[in-house]
């Protein structure tokens, strides 16, 4: 499972971005949150997550919060 960190996040639209390690940007949307059970995300926060390709688009599913 990759691991990133979240890069932006609107809170209110529930939409943002992460890097992964290799510095690629991933898409995060309201399902990607939602369908995690997570409430939020804070710019900064490490992340496990699926990589799914939507519409040409790379979007991360199945957000889990990495804790050290």
């Amino acid at each position: 499972m990759p691991q990133g960190t979240i890069k932006d996040f609107e809170d209110e639209d529930r939409v943002g971005s992460l890097l992964m390690e290799d510095r690629t940007e991933v898409a995060i949307d309201a399902v990607s949150v939602e369908g995690s059970g997570l409430r939020s995300l804070r710019i900064g926060q490490r992340v496990r997550f699926d990589l799914v390709d939507e519409a040409g688009r790379k979007v991360a599913r199945n957000l889990q919060i990495v804790t050290l």
